[in-house]
């Protein structure tokens, strides 16, 4: 770092405040706006991202001034919270419809001078988040980053192409991540699919049996219900299912283990195990992470492949991906000594639409599940074996779920230490690669193609 050179934003970019509002006005041109939330969600906007941004419209000069073109970086100039401001996104690609929106800046670097995905990582070290939670500036509720902050935050750069390699590093790790969760999605989807067209649309692969034949052809065959399988109303339901099916509760296929109270268990010495909260299944492990003794009950701690369900705040249900740990008194882990894991994650995932909608007609905020809510639920329940022969197909898309799931681990991690190393010159470009080509072995295939 030391023929880095420190200077300005200012000099090395142009900086201006977007006043484009979320009004469609007759007369100006249509476009899609980039908002607040976007930028804060995503690390980078490419076409694909802006599919889902909002239609409005503006006026020519705005158009012409914040209008997104490939290298620039946006920023929130504006919050409620400190570490809310200043949260970068890399513009991927050129638009000829997307403009960025009010309570945001757009940076666009001279391109001889700086280079856009360089300060876009530069931003999202410690140094530049420290640097816009120092500054911002306001009271009461409301927090905001003034042109003059932006202009005026240094930078140390190495010369352009050092900037563009540094760059590029990072670049290619956030795009294997971005690959492994687009797979994930995907892989999520197609498992929901299978779950719905068997036992909420009831056309699992079925064949009646031959005449003499006292066995059936489960698991083979047509559509169950589409092909006229027998179907029986149920009064407590108050709609058909397939013959031999049952309606039970959510705490009939499964247990629901509540967590602990992390003072109760506070570790005496150096060994602990991390503490499994609602930011952590989210997020992850971090520095801040609350801890507990290694000896807590074994049924109050989480390994990978466990299912979560946070009942208290949010209602989010997830297959824990991120080591053991200790659980919350806010979670509850979902065990089964008898249905497979796939069968009552899925099962618990549909029945949440039925919790929010509940939530949604009495306009309240349903987030506190308790063993009532649970023990009142009603679910159709199919056979065993009709069970079991559908995890056969959804049990290795999970298990590969967990895999990607674990490597995005292992690259995030990566990522995050080669930053502040690549920004201050302890890592150089070539050892980072090295590392990134390390992290890459084994390659592993994926296949999204399953047989329904």
């Amino acid at each position: 770092m030391n023929n880095w050179r420190k200077v300005k934003l200012d000099t090395v970019a142009d900086i201006k405040l977007s006043n484009v509002d979320k009004k469609t006005t007759e007369g100006e041109k249509p476009i899609r706006l980039c908002n607040y939330t976007d930028v804060y969600k995503y690390s980078f906007i490419n076409r694909e991202k802006s599919q889902d941004f909002m239609v409005a419209t503006c006026n020519d000069n705005e158009y012409e001034k914040f209008l997104l073109k490939k290298g620039q970086v946006a920023i929130t100039k504006d919050s409620e919270k400190r570490n809310d401001i200043g949260i970068p996104t890399f513009i991927a690609e050129d638009f000829d419809d997307v403009v960025l929106g009010y309570h945001l800046a757009l940076i666009t670097p001279y391109p001889y001078k700086l280079d856009g995905a360089f300060l876009h990582f530069w931003l999202n070290t410690e140094y530049g988040k420290k640097y816009f939670e120092n500054n911002a500036s306001g009271s009461g509720q409301r927090l905001t980053l003034t042109l003059d902050i932006i202009k005026s935050i240094p930078l140390y750069l190495p010369d352009l192409p050092t900037q563009k390699s540094i760059a590029k590093v990072l670049s290619d790790l956030d795009a294997k991540i971005e690959l492994n969760n687009k797979i994930n999605r995907e892989l999520e989807a197609m498992a929901k699919t299978l779950y719905d067209y068997w036992f909420v649309q009831f056309d699992f692969p079925y064949s009646p049996p031959l005449e003499g034949c006292p066995q059936d052809g489960v698991g083979i065959g047509k559509p169950y219900k589409s092909s006229g399988g027998k179907m029986v109303y149920n009064a407590e339901l108050k709609r058909e299912i397939p013959d031999g099916w049952e309606v039970k509760t959510l705490l009939n296929i499964a247990t629901y283990t509540n967590g602990l109270a992390c003072q109760k268990y506070r570790p005496t010495n150096e060994e602990y195990l991390p503490v499994i909260k609602i930011r952590e299944m989210r997020d992850g492990f971090t520095e801040g992470t609350e801890k507990v003794k290694v000896n807590i009950p074994e049924r109050l701690i989480v390994n990978n492949g466990d299912v979560l369900f946070s009942w208290s705040a949010s209602l989010e249900v997830m297959i824990w991906t991120g080591g053991k740990g200790g659980l919350n008194q806010h979670i509850f882990k979902v065990t089964s000594k008898m249905y497979p894991r796939s069968f009552y994650y899925f099962q618990l995932i549909w029945y949440l639409q039925h919790f929010k909608m509940i939530a949604e007609l009495r306009k309240t905020t349903m987030g506190h599940i308790t063993q009532d809510h649970l023990k009142q639920s009603r679910i159709v329940v199919p056979p065993l074996d009709i069970v079991k022969d559908l995890d056969k197909k959804l049990k290795p898309i999970q298990e590969k779920q967990i895999l990607i799931s674990r490597q995005n681990q292992h690259l995030t991690t990566l990522r995050d230490w080669l930053l502040p190393m690549l920004m201050n010159g302890q890592v150089r470009v070539k050892e980072a690669e090295e590392r990134l080509n390390m992290a890459a072995e084994p390659s592993v295939e994926y296949k999204t193609k399953i047989k329904v």
